[in-house]
């Protein structure tokens, strides 16, 4: 069972969303997911330092909008050496609405499951019109 993390940038209700619908899809699928918010696992505010890890060690992935994870030095080197994959999504200018966020994760979520399949650690970027883009 592969388990994707929803970062604390995104309602928690989109992680718990897309866990009913996957739920649904785990039953015909070869890869099974659970959907999780980090927000509701590891508690509001949760430093990176601190879940990185944990999220590493289950062979997870999380989708965050928090570019830092990849631009600063030491939460870059964290996430490699957890092992962990990482999809960051570049909001636009003048950010997402909840239900913006909604229609890309939905719209994207057949290439977020494929990217479950892939080695890690990994990174991938993507816009909010574009493809993933690996990092």
């Amino acid at each position: 069972m592969t388990k994707i993390y929803i970062d604390e940038n995104f309602a928690p209700q989109l992680a718990n969303g897309l866990n009913v619908f996957q739920q649904h899809l785990n039953l015909k699928e070869k890869y099974k997911i659970e959907v999780f918010s980090i927000k509701e696992e590891f508690g509001k505010g949760a430093l990176d330092e601190y879940w990185i890890p944990l999220v590493g060690k289950e062979k997870g992935i999380v989708i965050t909008q928090d570019i830092r994870i990849q631009t600063t030095r030491h939460q870059h080197a964290l996430y490699k050496e957890y092992g962990l994959g990482v999809i960051f999504f570049k909001p636009p200018s003048r950010g997402y609405s909840f239900w913006d966020m909604v229609e890309q994760l939905i719209k994207r979520w057949p290439d977020i499951k494929n990217k479950v399949k892939l080695d890690r650690p990994f990174a991938f970027r993507c816009k909010a019109k574009g493809k993933f883009e690996k990092l």
